[in-house]
């Protein structure tokens, strides 16, 4: 109780050590973003730094739309969450009872529960880095159809429940199921039911053409041999990586977010608690203090014996992070438009406020 109601430490505030820091990360260009650390759900500090388009001359700003990655995952667990809270559907349905098309050896063992924790062995070789194939989908409909279709032919890559190993494709399975159960479109039911009640009004699914044509988005420079390229205007950006990792928003929205997910707006507190829980223990992280778990669509950490929970994102051009602190009543948010490891960024952050 002491802990919630002091006075946000110096270190967070405006000038103070996670300020400096940020800024020496940017002069050095280890950093392109926005970051964003929030209090009892009021921002204490907010900075902007790099260029969200080197081209154009745009700076990063503190409304500047960023390519939130598999953040987007905490959305599709929330939207398949509300319907398991409406009893719509079951965390323990098998894939075979929403969704058709699969081998039986899919339909009948993969459940919802192992899609969401990325135990379900369903996904093609090397997923997890935010690209899938299909470059020449042309529509959200042609890259959700498109990817299913490349998922029912692959083979299932271990046992259900008996490892876990990251998938985007899972979540696109997913998404697939929400459409069916809802009635909606998968981008439709998410705008509708999280993004509106939340207010996110800067947050949406933006196609690749969307990117090229606004100068608000962040343009993702990923990193190359030669040094920082455009993704977006490269021949291997796809339309949209979908309910794996399509969103784009800023970090007041995300806060917005935040603070809708944890008053019980988007789903009633004993639902937010199952989905934000740890149900599959990760490998050790760095640094080795900091105990992870995936949970449904979030990831939970206990550092320095304080619970953490969010989600991080990285593709060719973004590296991004929702933590919640809910034992400290922080929000701490890094969106960047490099794909330069935001760690040591991140890292400070949980430090100084679960100290």
């Amino acid at each position: 109780a002491a802990a919630r109601s002091a006075a946000p430490p110096k270190d967070l505030r405006p000038g103070g050590a996670y300020d400096r820091f940020v800024a020496e990360q940017a002069a050095q260009d280890k950093f392109s973003g926005t970051v964003l650390v929030a209090h009892r759900g009021r921002p204490v500090l907010i900075r902007a730094h790099g260029m969200a388009s080197k081209e154009h001359g745009t700076p990063n700003r503190p409304d500047t739309v960023f390519w939130l990655a598999s953040i987007t995952k905490c959305f599709t667990a929330i939207a398949l969450s509300q319907l398991v809270q409406q009893g719509k559907i079951a965390f323990h349905d098998t894939l075979g009872t929403h969704l058709a098309g699969f081998p039986a050896e899919i339909a009948n063992t993969v459940t919802l529960h192992h899609l969401l924790t990325h135990t379900s062995g369903i996904g093609r070789p090397a997923v997890g880095n935010g690209s899938p194939p299909g470059l020449g989908w042309n529509s959200f409909d042609e890259a959700m159809d498109g990817t299913l279709a490349l998922v029912r032919q692959t083979p299932l890559r271990f046992a259900p429940g008996t490892r876990y190993e990251y998938s985007n494709d899972g979540f696109f399975v997913l998404g697939a199921i929400i459409a069916r159960v809802s009635g909606q479109p998968y981008f439709d039911y998410v705008r509708e039911h999280i993004f509106a009640p939340a207010g996110m009004s800067r947050t949406n699914f933006h196609s690749r053409p969307e990117v090229l044509a606004n100068h608000a988005i962040a343009r993702p420079y990923w990193t190359q041999p030669s040094g920082r390229a455009d993704f977006a205007a490269s021949p291997y950006a796809p339309f949209t990586t979908g309910p794996a990792g399509g969103a784009y928003s800023t970090v007041t929205d995300l806060l917005a977010f935040a603070r809708a997910l944890t008053a019980g707006t988007l789903l009633n507190p004993a639902f937010t608690q199952l989905i934000t829980s740890g149900k599959v223990a990760l490998p050790p992280a760095q640094p080795p203090s900091q105990t992870q778990f995936y949970g449904y669509g979030h990831l939970e950490a206990v550092v320095n014996n304080q619970r953490i929970v969010g989600h991080s994102g990285g593709a060719p051009g973004a590296a991004t992070r929702l933590d919640i602190h809910p034992d400290r009543n922080w929000i701490s948010i890094v969106l960047s438009n490099y794909d330069t490891t935001i760690n040591p960024v991140v890292d400070l952050s949980r430090q100084l406020i679960t100290k």
